[in-house]
């Protein structure tokens, strides 16, 4: 398995993709989300992993463009369980509910036509 990609953060916010020998946005670490491209990101001052930060930034910029794809009570509902007893059944919960939901959709599952289709069919 291949090392993956590095992306350091610079002081300024700046996003840099080694890799490319480029500077890049929070749209280009999406691609990479999108594209299945495994990468870390590393903050240049500290060398911490911030690879989970960068990541909440997509989610949170894609969030305030277009349509949401979280409520506002589901994300209450995420803050809350931060630090109670079942955080890390929460978290497990929420990650084994989307890989299921994402293979169900590669499956053709899901889809609204057909799941129609299949009910009235099955009545």
């Amino acid at each position: 398995m291949s090392e993956p990609r590095v992306i350091k953060k610079y002081p300024n916010r700046r996003l840099y993709d080694t890799a490319e020998s480029r500077y890049i946005t929070l749209a280009d670490i999406r691609r990479l989300v999108v594209d299945h491209v495994d990468f870390v990101v590393i903050d240049k001052r500290t060398q911490q992993d911030i690879t989970r930060t960068i990541l909440l930034q997509v989610i949170a910029e894609q969030e305030h463009s277009g349509e949401p794809l979280m409520s506002r009570d589901f994300l209450s509902q995420v803050i809350r369980s931060y630090g109670s007893v079942t955080q890390g059944l929460v978290g497990s919960h929420l990650e084994q509910s989307l890989r299921m939901f994402a293979a169900r959709q590669g499956a053709g599952v899901d889809h609204p036509q057909a799941a129609g289709s299949a009910s009235s069919t099955s009545v």
